[in-house]
C-alpha cells in the first residue's frame, strides 16, 4: 500500500459541491490516472480512488462512544469533541465542540442547539441546495457529501441528508446519516477512503438491508459500526448478510479507542452495546 498526497488535479476535478469553499488537504483521497475496477465500467468520477495508508509504529487515538440512535461522541487527540446526528443530547462529558445533524426525522437534529456549541453543521441547507461543509477544527477535518432523502409523500428531497466524514489521526471516519439510497459513483469518489463507517441498519426507514450490505462491502472499510437498528431483528439480519466477508466483534463497552495501528487486520463489524 502507498501513501499519496493530494494533487492539484484532484482539487480542479472536484464537483461543484466543494467548489465554493477553500478545500483543505484531505488525506482520504488519492488522485490517479487509472485504477482497475474503479470506477465501475461506464462511469467517470475524475480518477479519484480510495487508498489506505501504510501502518505506522505508533499513532494517536480517537475515542468513540455510542450514545443513542445515530449519535456517536468522538474525541480527537487534541480534545475536540464531536457529536453526530445531534438532537440535543450528546451523552456524558463536556459540551461538544462540533455537532452534525440530519433532518429526515426529528431524532437526528434539533432546531435549538446549545448556543455554546462552536460549530453546528447541518446536513441540509435551510436556504436550499446542497449543504457544503469543509471545516478544520484543531486536528480534525470535517466535510460532507450530500445525498437525497425520501419524503413522507413518496417524493424525493434532493440533498436532504449528508454523509459526514471526519479526518483525524490519519483515520477516515464516515457517518452515513439517514442514508436512503446507494451513493452514486460520483458520491463515492467524493467520500474517498473510509477506515470506519457508522451505518444505519434498520432496513426500512433508511436504505434497505441488501443495498446497505452491498454498499459496505463495496467500500471495503476496515471497521463497520452498526447504528439505528430499532431492535435485534434488523441487526441480526444485517449481521447475517455481512458475515461472509466481515469478522464479528461484540464490544462490552460503549466506548472504544481507535488508531491507525489498531484497526482490525480483517474487515470487521463491531457491535457496540446500547443500540
Amino acid at each position: 500500500m502507498f501513501r499519496f498526497g493530494l494533487l492539484a488535479a484532484f482539487v480542479l476535478s472536484l464537483p461543484a459541491v466543494f467548489a465554493a469553499h477553500p478545500v483543505q488537504a484531505s488525506k482520504c483521497f488519492a488522485y490517479v490516472e487509472r485504477s482497475p475496477g474503479f470506477p465501475p465500467s461506464g462511469t467517470s468520477v475524475g480518477g479519484v480512488v480510495p487508498v489506505a495508508f501504510s501502518r505506522v509504529q505508533t499513532a494517536p487515538t480517537v475515542e468513540i462512544t455510542y450514545v443513542t440512535h445515530s449519535t456517536f461522541r468522538l474525541e480527537t487527540p487534541e480534545g475536540v469533541v464531536i457529536a453526530t446526528d445531534y438532537a440535543g443530547f450528546a451523552g456524558a462529558g463536556p459540551l461538544p465542540t462540533v455537532v452534525t445533524m440530519n433532518h429526515a426525522h426529528e431524532t437526528h437534529f434539533t432546531s435549538f442547539p446549545d448556543p455554546a456549541i462552536r460549530h453546528v453543521l447541518r446536513g441540509w441547507n435551510p436556504q436550499g441546495g446542497p449543504a457544503k461543509h469543509n471545516l478544520t477544527v484543531e486536528d480534525v477535518l470535517i466535510r460532507n457529501v450530500p445525498t437525497d432523502i425520501r419524503r413522507w409523500d413518496g417524493g424525493v428531497e434532493a440533498d436532504g441528508n449528508s454523509i459526514f466524514i471526519f479526518e483525524v489521526a490519519d483515520l477516515c471516519i464516515g457517518h452515513l446519516g439517514h442514508l436512503h439510497h446507494k451513493p452514486t459513483p460520483e458520491q463515492l469518489a467524493m467520500i474517498g477512503r473510509l477506515d470506519v463507517v457508522f451505518a444505519p441498519v434498520d432496513g426500512s426507514y433508511t436504505l434497505d438491508l441488501p443495498s446497505m450490505i452491498e454498499l459496505l462491502k463495496d467500500l471495503r472499510t476496515s471497521l463497520v459500526i452498526p447504528m439505528h437498528s430499532f431492535g435485534e431483528s434488523s441487526l441480526k439480519l444485517f449481521l447475517a448478510g455481512m458475515l461472509s466477508d466481515f469478522e464479528l466483534d461484540l464490544a462490552k463497552d460503549a466506548t472504544i479507542e481507535l488508531s491507525l495501528t489498531t484497526l482490525p487486520r480483517q474487515p470487521t463489524v463491531l457491535v457496540l452495546p446500547g443500540r
